[in-house]
């Protein structure tokens, strides 16, 4: 292999786990197996010692579940810094089965410095529409094994046309399997922008086309990606596929990779350049989350669990993860938040979301402090909610989550407080039938979750998007009958206060409010003092895939 310096050994904590390939001077391929969740992650070039153990972040995991079948088995990795080497070059979709040799270069148990094996491609029939099957060319040689995974597979001029991501489980077995370029791009759409097509097409018209299409979906532009496959390939081109285009990018990529035509990705794309210089779309509300994930860690009620990440453009960055003892939770957390902005977009508005044990939902995370020298609390310096934690992981529930915030983002932009008083006589089952009947979007509790815990379950697995209430107050319903109730009081200033504020605009406004609280001169008495908001939007952090295992290893 004359251009070898590309191909990369993946490894994890010191160990030696897979194979990866560059792709942009700061950007590696490896599949999601390979890494399994683990964010101590560094790259090593072997044929440039100089570049061994560079640190490097997953910025967009591919949605593999952890199962031997399951798609989606890629992952890309950032690497701190630019290296001073050539990325990997790309052949069109497909040229994998005009070639008798493919080279894949893994670095198995025992060869650190890597080993190359050789294969073929048996058909361009996708096994599972994922896989191309490959099978060595002789009975001898480097048998794809363990450590081969997320190893580039390429042509003998070096071009790559897929990753390894399979390899037989038998050791008399030669076989095993690729995801091939066009099925990756399904994960990571900028590999499209890498692949050339089968035209003339030129990578300038390419990123362009691609450019574009992300553009267009940031902006919800309406379009029919049918009629623009229409006017890319012309009255003469090649007919509708079966069941058309369920997506403009699924449209964009068939005509790149699909169509012999040149000139269909400069047509494609100047159609959709014209589209966006229409009036352009009403902008949501948008937030860049960063997700703190708190757990018990098994019998030891004193140890905890912490994950951190951030979100950017709709995928996880993992920040961190630690098991430690719940005293020293707080610091750990300061540390990483702060450190968790790094992965934030230039000018993004960060959104902290506390996902937490439903036992420990009323913690005043809102309360803790930015860090040792700044001691301004996290729910006045950054918008704050909490999530709960089995809500958070339950599909079922999170399918119904999506579902309403779909509705209150195309509604009227205000939604009803529906209130649970501490004195009231509605018992947890009337209240539930109360909520879903009225399609509550937003619920007020005049006490926390503690005093009202059947309360708080019907809220929870109703589910509404919603729930606020104050942190002490009417905590173990003490005061008086027919006293002064906290609880009521605080429900009164939170109808006023929130009767005009879209659900996706909340957390801004309850920072306002707790800002306001923390500044008055009586901050103690000030109704909004202890105010905890869970603020559920499946949409805007969405649950990575449960923890990943290598269906190779």
């Amino acid at each position: 292999m004359r251009g070898a310096s590309w191909h990369a050994r993946i490894e994890c904590r010191g160990m030696v786990v897979g194979a990866g390939f560059l792709v942009t001077p700061r950007t590696v391929l490896t599949c999601a197996h390979v890494i399994q969740g683990d964010p101590a992650v560094t790259v090593s070039f072997p044929n440039r010692p100089e570049l061994a153990g560079l640190p490097a972040t997953v910025t967009v995991p591919g949605g593999w579940a952890g199962g031997a079948t399951d798609p989606g088995d890629l992952a890309v990795l950032e690497l701190d810094r630019d290296v001073p080497v050539a990325p990997a070059r790309f052949a069109p979709p497909g040229a994998e089965q005009g070639s008798a040799s493919l080279l894949a270069y893994g670095f198995p148990e025992g060869y650190d410095e890597g080993v190359l094996a050789r294969y073929r491609a048996v058909s361009r029939t996708l096994i599972a529409d994922q896989w191309v099957q490959l099978e060595a060319t002789s009975g001898h040689g480097q048998p794809l094994a363990g450590g081969f995974s997320g190893a580039a597979v390429t042509l003998p001029d070096d071009r790559v046309v897929g990753m390894v991501a399979q390899v037989a489980g038998e050791p008399d077995v030669r076989v095993g399997r690729m995801l091939p370029t066009e099925v990756m791009a399904r994960y990571w759409y900028g590999l499209g922008s890498l692949v050339p097509g089968p035209g003339a097409g030129t990578p300038e018209a390419t990123g362009r086309l691609h450019a574009l299409v992300r553009r267009a979906e940031a902006t919800g532009l309406d379009c029919d990606p049918n009629r623009l496959y229409g006017h890319a390939v012309g009255p003469f081109g090649p007919d509708l596929p079966p069941g058309g285009f369920a997506s403009l990018r699924a449209s964009a990529a068939y005509v790149q990779w699909q169509v012999d035509d040149p000139e269909a990705v400069p047509r494609f794309a100047d159609r959709l350049a014209e589209l966006l210089a229409g009036p352009p779309a009403p902008e949501a509300a948008a937030w860049s989350p960063i997700v703190v994930e708190l757990e018990r860690s098994g019998e030891d009620q004193d140890q905890v669990t912490v994950r951190v990440s951030a979100y950017r453009d709709g995928q996880r960055r993992p920040v961190d993860t630690g098991r430690l003892p719940r005293g020293e939770v707080r610091a750990y957390v300061q540390q990483r938040v702060d450190r968790a902005f790094v992965h934030l977009a230039e000018g993004a508005e960060a959104l902290l979301a506390f996902v937490l044990p439903r036992e420990w939902l009323n913690e005043p995370v809102a309360q803790w402090e930015c860090g040792p020298e700044d001691s301004t609390p996290l729910g006045c310096a950054h918008p704050l909610v909490v999530a709960d934690r089995s809500r958070h992981r339950s599909p079922r529930l999170r399918h119904h989550l999506a579902k309403k915030w779909r509705r209150l983002e195309t509604g009227p932009g205000t939604t009803t407080l529906h209130r649970v008083d501490c004195a009231s006589p509605e018992r947890p089952p009337s209240l539930r039938k109360r909520l879903r009947d009225e399609h509550a979007d937003l619920v007020g509790f005049a006490a926390p979750p503690s005093a009202l815990p059947g309360h708080f379950e019907a809220g929870l697995n109703v589910p509404v998007p919603v729930l606020l209430w104050p942190r002490t107050g009417c905590a173990g319903l003490g005061h008086d009958p027919g006293g002064p109730c906290p609880g009521a009081a605080f429900l009164d200033a939170l109808g006023l206060a929130l009767g005009a504020v879209p659900p996706t605009e909340l957390p801004r406004h309850i920072r306002s409010l707790r800002e306001e609280a923390a500044a008055d001169d009586d901050p103690d008495r000030h109704w909004a003092k202890d105010i905890q908001v869970l603020w559920d939007a499946p949409h805007c952090f969405p649950e990575p895939a449960a923890g990943l295992r290598s269906p190779v290893a």
